[in-house]
């Protein structure tokens, strides 16, 4: 049956699992941290303890709050094995479906091997779990040491940082044997050129040619990739490519001519 949740209905009738739902169908059926407060900064104080600091959390729609940073106490290692700890915020729902959240170190199998981290809780409480665990940091322990913290989950960003990522930023480059400009546009971390221009000088057959104009910044390839732009004209007689790397600097190959129009396209990731 058909039910009004957020409307005025004379009685309590806004249920928690009716919250979760609306969490999970908004954010999405994956666990998140919140880019709020300290987000669970972990930080190892001694040999069998850390401390998780004050953060925000939505596990499988269960919104989750520390206002306080928690100590948390890890079982000592064994010496001359290894050892995976899990830290998890773990969900459960007991009897009279009272429902509570808490950290809790999940302690792993030590091994003179490679260790493996412990199972945990999976089956979520949209599905009828009543026990469910996000895992928030793998605990390395080598002999009696703990080694350095590995985080397990994902910063949600908020609708502000998706609203810029979404918002078109444009620039311009200076195309080389030209007095005009190509267009830039980033959206997100996503590049496009074009430019429909008319070269002032001829270049016949360059190849790997440095050129005096760059890319600027903003706009420039991540340092994985780099920047490719060609232009050609109707006839074929001028076709040639750019390249620009992460510090914006340019190559030209290929062949142009004095007055041609030339079409110019091209498509990068940015840092």
């Amino acid at each position: 049956m058909v039910e009004l949740v957020t409307g005025h209905a004379g009685k309590a009738h806004a249920t928690a699992e009716q919250a979760a739902g609306l969490n999970a169908g908004i954010l999405g059926l994956d666990d998140y941290v919140l880019d709020v407060h300290d987000k669970f900064k972990i930080t190892v104080v001694s040999a069998n303890k850390v401390t998780i600091g004050t953060g925000e959390l939505v596990m499988q729609g269960r919104h989750v709050s520390q206002g306080t940073p928690e100590d948390l106490i890890v079982t000592n290692g064994s010496q001359g094995q290894k050892r995976n700890d899990l830290i998890v915020c773990r969900y459960a729902k007991g009897s009279q479906n009272i429902e509570s959240a808490k950290l809790v170190v999940v302690r792993g199998t030590p091994t003179t091997g490679t260790p493996t981290d412990p199972a945990v809780n999976t089956t979520s409480p949209l599905d009828g779990g009543t026990t469910y665990d996000m895992p928030l940091y793998r605990i390395p322990l080598n002999s009696i040491a703990i080694g350095t913290p590995v985080p397990l989950f994902n910063v949600l960003k908020p609708m502000s940082d998706v609203w810029d990522s979404l918002t078109p930023v444009t620039g311009q480059v200076r195309m080389p044997y030209s007095d005009r400009y190509i267009t830039l546009v980033r959206v997100g971390r996503i590049v496009t050129a074009c430019a429909y221009i008319t070269l002032t000088s001829n270049f016949n057959q360059t190849s790997n040619v440095s050129v005096n104009e760059t890319i600027p910044k903003g706009f420039r390839p991540s340092g994985d990739s780099r920047a490719v732009m060609r232009g050609t004209d109707n006839s074929g007689a001028t076709s040639f490519y750019l390249y620009g790397t992460a510090d914006g600097k340019m190559v030209l190959n290929g062949t142009g001519y004095t007055s041609r129009f030339v079409g110019i396209s091209g498509c990068w990731i940015t840092a």
